[in-house]
Order: structure tokens, then sequence, then C-alpha cells
């Protein structure tokens, strides 16, 4: 077995990908600015560390034979380079599908990718479609008055579950040389709108709930309190008019893991206390 240092440990895809490879007898770096022994339970060695202190991070993955890493920070080539000089021989890069299908507006993962390129280690870049839990945005005016607020209703997107992301990452980090400079797009095995979405929601939870179309201007805005305003319209194209590409599922997370990538329908069931599942139904 090998060690593996991750970063982002404390997220939705690191977390699940600790619990798995751990589950496998490999030994985990887990590296986040909130990694703690209590974070950790055990499952991994915490590393406190921030992405834009190089010579900290570098410190953080020494013995690491390989690195899941964030397309996340503000200087990819250093992150890289620490990685390199501290022992690492394998990359797996968490990007996004816009840096293949968009680049120049995700340009923050497609300097992670060149980054990682240029690095003379051995890569494998992951992209992801949009996250299945993005709609963990929705779960507040759900609980408040059983009402989605989305934009774009009836576009529909191939939302992957953060835990095949990270089901993929374990099987690519496990054999690491089987997967030496692919770039695979990972996507959830149907597309389906936010009105669907919302549709299983509310199957999850066991009562209706309403959707609100929000305009263009509306939902840049909201986006924009929670990501750069260049990345939130990017994001808005994708949403209202995605390519064939981006609106097209991949077989990708099957191919890579053995099984089928996971519906929406089933990660919102998984997920149904988040939104008011099991507390009475909003007056």
């Amino acid at each position: 077995m090998t060690t593996i240092a991750i970063t982002g440990v404390t997220g939705q895809v690191g977390s699940a990908l600790a619990d798995q490879l751990a589950a496998d007898g490999h030994t985990i770096l887990g590296l986040a600015r909130s990694a703690t022994s209590t974070t950790a339970q055990g499952r991994y060695l915490p590393r406190a560390v921030d992405l834009d202190d190089a010579a900290a991070f570098s410190s953080a993955v020494v013995g690491a034979d390989a690195l899941f890493l964030l397309a996340t920070g503000e200087h990819p080539e250093q992150v890289v380079s620490a990685a390199a000089s501290a022992g690492v021989r394998h990359i797996v890069l968490l990007s996004s599908q816009g840096a293949g299908t968009r680049p120049d507006a995700y340009r923050g993962a497609s300097a992670f990718e060149s980054a990682v390129r240029a690095s003379g280690l051995s890569f494998t870049i992951l992209r992801p479609s949009g996250f299945a839990s993005n709609s963990f945005g929705w779960a507040q005016p759900i609980r408040d008055g059983g009402t989605v607020f989305a934009p774009f209703g009836d576009t529909a997107l191939p939302v992957i579950d953060p835990r095949d992301i990270a089901a993929v990452a374990a099987a690519v980090l496990s054999s690491p040389d089987a997967h030496v400079g692919a770039v695979y797009e990972l996507t959830g095995p149907e597309a389906v709108t936010p009105r669907q979405q919302t549709d299983a929601i509310a199957a999850a939870i066991g009562r209706p709930l309403d959707f609100v179309e929000l305009t263009r201007e509306d939902a840049l805005a909201r986006l924009s309190t929670v990501m750069p305003s260049e990345i939130a319209d990017a994001t808005l194209g994708i949403l209202g008019g995605p390519s064939v590409r981006e609106s097209s599922p991949t077989d990708a997370v099957e191919r890579l893991t053995g099984r089928p990538a996971t519906p929406f329908s089933s990660w919102a069931a998984d997920h149904a206390t988040a939104f008011g599942g099991g507390l009475p139904s909003v007056a």
C-alpha cells in the first residue's frame, strides 16, 4: 500500500476519498486549513496547511507517493513544484469540465492543468461536471418556505454526485500507472433540469415544493456573492446555454469504478435531511 496526500480532505470529495482509500489500507495525509485530529477521526494523519504556502505544503506532503490536488489557489506552479520537491510521483488533479469546454473563463483550473502537465511528474486530470451538491444552496429556502429559486428551469445537465468523483479518484490513485496522462470527464448518468431536481428533492422529503425561475441577472447577483463574478458568469453560461459536450453524460464513472454513476434522485434521497426531510410540512 502507498501513502497518499489529499488536499481538501474536509470537503465533500476529499472526505469521501479519504474514507475509501483508508478502507483499502493506504496511509492518508489529510491536508486542509481546518484539518485536525477531530476532523480526522483516525481516518487520516491531519496536516493543517494553506495551499498558498508552498514551503509548508511541501513539508506537509513529504512521504506521499501520490497527491490528490484541488485546482484552487493563486500559485499553481508553486504548489506543483512543492509537491515534486517533496517526492510526490503522481498527481491526480481535480479540475473542472469548464477547463476543457471554456478554458478562457475557467483560467484558474486551466492554469493548474498546465502546471501539472509541465511538472515532469506523472498525472491524471479529472474534469467533473456540476456537482449535485450545488443544490444544497436551495436547502434554506426549502426548509423556510418550500420553494426552490433557480435560473434556467428547463435546461438539463448531467450533474454528478461528489461521492462518484471520490470513487473515481480512489480507483486512479490505487493504480496510477494505468492512468498516466489521462483526462477524464466525469458526469452523472443522465441530464436533469432544475425543475426535475426540485421534484426529486420533493420526493425525497415527502412533500411538494414550488419552483421559481430566476432571471439570469438575479442568478448572477446571487452567485457573485459566493464566487468571483467571472466564474459566476461562466457558470451561468453552462447552466443556461450548455454545449452538446456539457449537456451529454459520459460513461467514465462506470468505466473507472465498475458501477453506474449515481442518479440525482438517489443523491437527493441520501441527503433528504439537509432539505428538511423528517420535519413538518411548511404551512
